[in-house]
């Protein structure tokens, strides 16, 4: 072998050995662990506990018919979304899939699951006091389905039947009140229709079947004519039968990505100041050791 070619082959190999010295540095940097509870290693998961502080996401969707446009977990997929993209701001573990919750209305229509209101507690009671044994003190329910919002702030009282040595929080807003995009429906949207299938276009656009969405009625039907301030079960049917309240074919990617950056940024917020609240369980715990002698209780 000549000098040159000599000289040559030692160049490379120094090249090689230096820039695998530099990938291997690289690769044995610290990373951040995944969010996906699911796809943690034990050990992962233990830093990952350490590392969020103790705080995880429980996203909160449902089964049911969205209309004739969108899928069936539509409102799983929306929280899933926006409470992923917000821990790529504020780290959290991510609880898997959860969608056990109350949508007895729609048991009508097809694809619904429905469990009964005995089971939808007990499997929350038992999936909270495992997150926590695991190491989620502070778990916060992100709900992304309108037929929630009476079931978790019962859940969320009941949390003080017993003790318990984490808290629950609950987050239930999912759009903002104000500010974005000008909206083109005038009827009442309140599922599957201008925002709900805009923020459908921005979270999983491939399920979504625009051409659909006017093959039926969202149109309030006025079934029931009852005083204010009267609540019946069959409220929900008796106005909107189809299971869709609203035109999902006033959707737009536009409005979709203002509402779902509101929302991944509003979940960054909570995660931070559930981080940072040292007072709830203390509070909580004070309560626990009161009502053991409630006539000890000074006012």
């Amino acid at each position: 072998m000549s000098k040159i070619s000599r000289s040559g082959t030692i160049f490379t190999v120094c090249l090689v050995a230096g820039f695998c010295r530099l990938t291997a540095g690289q690769a044995g940097a610290p990373s951040k662990p995944s969010v996906h509870w699911e796809e943690l290693t034990a050990a992962d998961f233990r830093e990952g506990i350490h590392r969020s502080q103790g705080t995880c996401l429980l996203p909160f969707g449902i089964l049911e018919k969205h209309g004739p446009h969108l899928p069936l977990g539509t409102d799983l997929l929306n929280v899933r979304y926006a409470a992923l993209h917000a821990t790529e701001h504020e780290y959290a573990i991510v609880f898997p899939e959860y969608y056990f919750g109350q949508i007895a209305e729609a048991r009508h229509e097809p694809g619904t699951i429905a469990y009964s209101h005995d089971l939808q507690l007990a499997l929350l009671q038992e999936t909270t006091d495992e997150m926590a044994r695991n190491g989620c003190k502070k778990i916060i329910i992100v709900n992304g389905h309108g037929g929630n919002e009476s079931l978790l702030p019962y859940f969320a009282q009941t949390q003080l039947e017993k003790p318990h040595d984490y808290v629950v929080y609950i987050f239930d807003q999912r759009s903002p009140t104000t500010g974005g995009p000008p909206k083109k429906s005038s009827i009442t949207n309140w599922h599957a229709g201008e925002d709900e299938t805009s923020k459908m276009l921005i979270a999983r656009p491939d399920t979504v079947h625009m051409e659909r969405a006017t093959s039926e009625s969202g149109a309030d039907q006025h079934r029931l004519n009852l005083p204010d301030g009267v609540y019946t079960g069959i409220w929900w049917y008796a106005r909107w039968p189809n299971h869709y309240s609203g035109e999902g074919a006033a959707a737009t990617e536009e409005l979709g990505k203002f509402q779902m950056d509101w929302w991944v940024d509003a979940i960054a917020n909570v995660i931070r100041a559930v981080k940072a609240d040292d007072v709830s369980l203390k509070l909580q715990n004070e309560f626990y050791e009161k009502s053991k002698h409630p006539l000890e209780t000074q006012p």
